[in-house]
C-alpha cells in the first residue's frame, strides 16, 4: 500500500486566516495535513524565536476530509519559526519528517526585500534547516477576504512539480501570486529576488500626555533597474518563483576579501 503524503502547514497570519484555511483545503486533497500556526498574527517576524516568554500549544481541530485524509490543526503562541520547531519536536522528528512544508497562503506579497522580514519565509527557512522540502506561498493583497482562485488553479501543478523535482538541499522556494483575475495572469516565471528597500519608515505621533511615539509605516523604493526582479514581474502579472539559499555566504566575495584584507595580529 502506498504511503500517504504527510504535509506540514504553517503561516504568519494566524490559524484563522482565510489564506491558511484555503491552503488546508488544497493540501488535504493530496495528503494528510498537520497544521502548526500562530494563534495571533505574526507578520514581519522573519525567523525570530520566542526566547523570553512561555509558549502555549492548543489542538484546535481534528477532522477527516471526504477523501479520508486526516487534518489536525494546532495553534501556538509563538512565531512562525517557533511553530515549525514545535511541530518537529512533537508530532514529527528529525528521523520522521513530513514530506513537505508549505507556509502561507500569506495575505500580502513577499517579493523583493519583503522576503527578508517575512514570517512566512522565516518558517520556510526553518523547515529547510530540518531538511524538509519547503515552499512559501503569498498573494499580493492584504485583504482578509482575498480571492485565492488563482492559487487554487495553479497549486496542483506547483505541488506536482515540487514533489517530482524538489529544490536541492538548503534551498527553499518563495512563490508569489499577483492579485489579478485568473484570466489576466500571464504565466509563471522563475526570478531573482527583486532589489529595493523601505524608506520614510516611521510616522511620529504625540500621546495625550505629550509623549512622542512612532508607528512603523514607510514606502517601497524600487531599485530594480534591470526590471527582472520578482516584484517587477509580479506587477506585470506573472506568478513568480524565487529559489532562496539557506547558506547566504558569498563565496566570491569571501575569496576577494581574504586576498585583500591585511589584518594585523
Amino acid at each position: 500500500m502506498k504511503k500517504k503524503l504527510e504535509i506540514l502547514l504553517t503561516n504568519d497570519d494566524s490559524f484563522t486566516a482565510k489564506g491558511f484555511r484555503t491552503l488546508i483545503s488544497l493540501c488535504s486533497a493530496v495528503g494528510n495535513v498537520t497544521c502548526f500556526a500562530p494563534r495571533t498574527p505574526q507578520s514581519g517576524k522573519s525567523a525570530a524565536l520566542s526566547m523570553e516568554t512561555p509558549l502555549y500549544l492548543k489542538e484546535e481541530e481534528t477532522k477527516t476530509a471526504a477523501n479520508g485524509n486526516k487534518i489536525v490543526i494546532y495553534s501556538f503562541t509563538g512565531t512562525p519559526a517557533d511553530c515549525v520547531k514545535m511541530a518537529m519536536n512533537t508530532v514529527f522528528s528529525r528521523n520522521c519528517k513530513p514530506d513537505l512544508l508549505i507556509s502561507g497562503i500569506n495575505h500580502g506579497s513577499n517579493a523583493s526585500t519583503a522576503s527578508v522580514y517575512s514570517g512566512t519565509l522565516g518558517a520556510t527557512a526553518e523547515g529547510t534547516i530540518y531538511g524538509i522540502t519547503s515552499v512559501a506561498l503569498s498573494l499580493d493583497t492584504h485583504n482578509p477576504e482575498a480571492d485565492f482562485t488563482a492559487v487554487e488553479k495553479y497549486f496542483p501543478s506547483i505541488m506536482e512539480n515540487v514533489l517530482k523535482n524538489p529544490p536541492k538541499e538548503g534551498i527553499y522556494l518563495n512563490i508569489n501570486f499577483p492579485n489579478i483575475p485568473l484570466k489576466d495572469i500571464k504565466g509563471v516565471k522563475f526570478a531573482r529576488q527583486g532589489k529595493g528597500m523601505w524608506v520614510d519608515e516611521f510616522e511620529r505621533y504625540t500621546s495625550p500626555k505629550g509623549t512622542p511615539y512612532y508607528w512603523i509605516s514607510g514606502r517601497f523604493l524600487d531599485q530594480d533597474s534591470k526590471k527582472e526582479g520578482d516584484h517587477t514581474l509580479l506587477k506585470e502579472g506573472y506568478i513568480t518563483i524565487v529559489p532562496h539559499r539557506l547558506d547566504t555566504t558569498d563565496d566570491e566575495e569571501m575569496k576577494r576579501l581574504s586576498s585583500t584584507w591585511k589584518i594585523k595580529i
